[in-house]
This record gives C-alpha cells, sequence and structure tokens, in this order.
C-alpha cells in the first residue's frame, strides 16, 4: 500500500506559532524525516518513527522520505518556518523530478507554516508594509557573485530585505561583505533590523542605522534574520512608549 508524504512547516519555534492544519498532519504521521534540531520541536509520542539527518543533505532527506512513503508510511518531512521558503518543500519536488517507478502513486502535500520574516516582521511593527523581497545569503547552491548581483538589484529597487541563511561557521564573511554593499547604496539613515530566534526563549532584536550594522554581523547566526528597510521604512512611537519599525503602504509619502 502506498502512503502519503506532507512536508510541514513548524513555524519560527514557539508551538503556538504552528498552524492546526500542521498538527494534524504530525499527529497522523507514523515516521518524521527531517534535520534533528526541528525533529525535537516534535513531542515524543508512542508509534512515532523519527529520522534525524544533517541540514546539508536535503536532497537524501527527500529521497528517503519518499521511499519511506512507496512502503506505505505516512510521512512528515519537518521544516522549521515555511517548508517552501528556502527548506524542504522544493528538495522534495526536485527529487521527485527522478520520477523512479516505486514512487508512482506517493501523495505529496505541502502545509504552510509562519516563515523567519513574518515572525521578526510582527515581533517589529510592521516593516514589510510596503514592497518586499527575501533573499538567502548562502551561496552553497549558487555562486556568490550571483547572490550580491541579485542583493544590488533589490537594494538599488528600494525593497525591504530579508536576508536569509546570513552566517554561519562555514561562511563567516559574507552577512558583513552584504551589509557594507548595502551602506554603499542605500541613505546613512537607512534602518537594518536584527530578529533573532524569534518567539523563542532566548529571542533579541535590535534596530540600528545601516551605518552600524556591519560591525554587528558577526554577532548574528542561522538563528537570525536580517531585515534592511527601504528608504521610506521608519520608526514610530506607540501609545504605550514602545518603539515600532514600519514600511507605508504608499511610495513617496513622508512622516
Amino acid at each position: 500500500m502506498t502512503g502519503t508524504l506532507t512536508v510541514v512547516g513548524l513555524g519560527p519555534g514557539d508551538p503556538r506559532y504552528r498552524t492546526p492544519a500542521a498538527m494534524e498532519v504530525l499527529a497522523k504521521a507514523t515516521d518524521l524525516v527531517g534535520y534533528g534540531p526541528y525533529l525535537d520541536r516534535v513531542p515524543e509520542r508512542e508509534g512515532l518513527a523519527r529520522h534525524p539527518s544533517d541540514n546539508r543533505v536535503e536532497l537524501d532527506r527527500a529521497r528517503y522520505a519518499l521511499d519511506l512513503a512507496a512502503a506505505g508510511r505516512h510521512v512528515a518531512v519537518v521544516s522549521g518556518g515555511d517548508p517552501g521558503v528556502f527548506a524542504m518543500a522544493a528538495a522534495v519536488f526536485e527529487a521527485l523530478e527522478a520520477a523512479r517507478p516505486e514512487w508512482a502513486g506517493v501523495s505529496v502535500r505541502v502545509e504552510p507554516g509562519i516563515t523567519a520574516m513574518l515572525a521578526a516582521a510582527a515581533r517589529l511593527g510592521a516593516p514589510l508594509g510596503g514592497d518586499f523581497c527575501a533573499l538567502s545569503l548562502s551561496d552553497n547552491l549558487k555562486p556568490w557573485d550571483v547572490v550580491m548581483s541579485r542583493l544590488r538589484a533589490v537594494l538599488a529597487a528600494d525593497f525591504v530585505v530579508a536576508l536569509y541563511n546570513p552566517i554561519s561557521r562555514a561562511r563567516p564573511w559574507q552577512l558583513g561583505a552584504a551589509l557594507a554593499l548595502a551602506a554603499e547604496i542605500k541613505p546613512a539613515g537607512t534602518l537594518v533590523a536584527f530578529a533573532r530566534a524569534v518567539g523563542r526563549p532566548d529571542e533579541s532584536v535590535a534596530v540600528m542605522p545601516i551605518a552600524d550594522a556591519a560591525d554587528r554581523a558577526s554577532s548574528a547566526d542561522m538563528a537570525t534574520l536580517v531585515l534592511i528597510g527601504a528608504t521610506a521604512t521608519r520608526l514610530v512611537a506607540g501609545a504605550d512608549g514602545a518603539t515600532h519599525l514600519y514600511t507605508p503602504r504608499s511610495v513617496g509619502r513622508q512622516p
């Protein structure tokens, strides 16, 4: 009997941000497949088999999950955030392109999650209120000159830019280079936000002028989402004294 494969987004970390649809899939799954720390976010229960793997073997993980489903298992491939944003959904469909005969009839679905960009934006205020884009700084799957050319284009177009995968032990300098480029292109008053582990106990959020952002790059890690504001992005004081980062919906609107 052929099983099923569902790619599930767990959200940014806090179980409250997990969708009911994702919870239903996890409750029915016979097998969990994913990066070990993501699997650790799912509570143990009887009859649930876990198959952890390293974070850099996405295609192997996808093929293994498809093999399990072809053997009649109900598989949940687990991603943090949203599985369709720089995550496992694309890897599963890339694996499916091989069209192995044993995978015929396997039902594949994707359940969305709250991606880091949305969680960080909500915590900050409304920085994605205007046009925005997301860019991964990882050069594991694309050349660094492609990353920089795309970043240069969206900065020049004055999008708000959400930088995923900003820095790691294997890539310690790329975020600094990206922020240095942004400081060359954007006005000095442009605001940059560092949002780390939003919704988790070790959450930290900071907003600063772009001129100061490159010096903070070394404090980021793979749990950090970096937002480079548009020219119009600004801070506004709330009635309770808090400050909120937001981007107006209209272009050219002045404070």
